[in-house]
């Protein structure tokens, strides 16, 4: 699974179902994976609109990096109007990701992509186990 940048802030910073979304992985239910473009907006995100210290937000960028299969896509596919959005897909694709998890409408708008699905947290967290 991809969990973009939205839903990995809502874990880290809110909590609730994103953060229930985020222990299934810890727990071993599914393989998280991520990239560089997502790390680094996740940093930027963090320190700038959260005003977390830089050393703090490298701290959880090394441990999502240990923590996750963390891909760097050679090609980025231009499907949606905002180059970050394309960054996620392509992690999902060359990731091999069954889902990407996002608030992002303009992902969410595509429904699936490359046989990845895409869907919200609230989705995601009413799909039980295994399915």
């Amino acid at each position: 699974m991809v969990l973009d940048t939205n839903v990995l802030v809502s874990t880290l910073h809110f909590g609730g179902r994103p953060r229930r979304v985020f222990e299934s992985v810890l727990r071993g239910r599914h393989r998280l994976v991520i990239g560089p473009a997502i790390l680094s907006e996740l940093e930027s995100v963090l320190g700038e609109t959260f005003a977390w210290d830089a050393a703090r937000a490298a701290a959880v960028r090394g441990e999502l990096e240990a923590l996750a299969d963390t891909v760097s896509p050679p090609e980025v596919p231009d499907v949606c109007r905002d180059p970050d959005d394309n960054q996620v897909l392509a992690i999902a694709v060359v990731g091999r990701a069954d889902v990407i998890v996002t608030g992002d409408a303009d992902l969410l708008a595509l429904g699936t992509f490359e046989g990845v699905a895409i869907m919200t947290v609230a989705k995601f967290d009413d799909v039980p186990p295994g399915e």
